[in-house]
């Protein structure tokens, strides 16, 4: 079963941009950044991916 989001499909805010390049740039995983954002890891990774964001990758 997957997870909704509240977000889905929904536009990025400028201010969920910030957040994102300030989580990334702190180093936090992509779980951690969609569960902050309430946006799935595709978003993120496709959002970090047109912004050429480095999301860590979970070990």
């Amino acid at each position: 079963m997957t997870e909704r989001y509240e977000r889905h499909r929904q536009s990025w805010t400028s201010d969920e941009i910030r957040k994102l390049h300030l989580l990334a740039k702190k180093g936090m995983s992509l779980k951690s950044i969609a569960k902050a954002l309430t946006r799935s890891e595709e978003s993120i990774k496709s959002r970090a991916k047109q912004d050429k964001l480095k999301i860590q990758k979970v070990r």
